[in-house]
């Protein structure tokens, strides 16, 4: 499992997803119950934790992607996308796209393109999970440490974000984890 750290301001802010046997457990993807799907796609998030979010952070934003589905979809899967989240919200509980006490703003995952074309915000925002077709893949949760609130809206897409927080990232972390075929 890659754990890839920014260094700014002297300080490495961490997170870390729980893991059984060196992957993401089954519920959190392809092999959810079907409890735990909507759509027949896996939506409840896994649990996370970010320690040592640095001082001066106003808010924090997550990246969930797919690199690894640049061969079977011609592009990197955006997976779940949130942003102004409290920097003291550290603990993010197992479903927390869809049931969580604290603010957060969350966009569009690849379900709500062109390719899938999902139309239903249940589906196409917040996390849909991991479902790799042809092999295992690696996925990327990144945590970014900002110094505003962004003004973004529900069902935001991921390119909004990357303008958006131009100038505003104090720190970023990123772990990659694996999802099974």
């Amino acid at each position: 499992m890659k754990l890839t750290k920014s260094y700014q301001g002297g300080h490495f802010m961490q997170v870390n997803i729980p893991t059984e046997n060196n992957l993401l457990p089954d519920r959190y993807g392809k092999y959810a119950d079907e409890a735990d799907r909507y759509n027949g796609r896996p939506v409840v998030s896994f649990p996370f934790s970010i320690s040592d979010v640095p001082a001066g952070t106003k808010t924090l934003a997550i990246r969930f992607i797919d690199h690894d589905s640049i061969p079977v979809a011609g592009f990197t899967w955006i997976h779940w996308t949130a942003v102004n989240i409290d920097p003291s919200i550290t603990e993010f509980p197992a479903d927390a796209s869809r049931h969580h006490d604290f603010d957060m703003t969350q966009g569009k995952n690849s379900s709500a393109g062109h390719l899938v074309g999902e139309t239903d915000p249940k589906s196409s925002q917040g996390y849909t999970g991991p479902t790799p077709p042809n092999s295992d893949h690696a996925y990327t949760l990144t945590v970014y440490a900002l110094d505003t609130e962004l003004p973004l809206h529900e069902g935001y897409w991921l390119n909004e974000f990357y303008h958006a927080s131009e100038g505003h990232i104090i720190d970023s972390v990123s772990q990659d984890v694996i999802s099974r075929k």
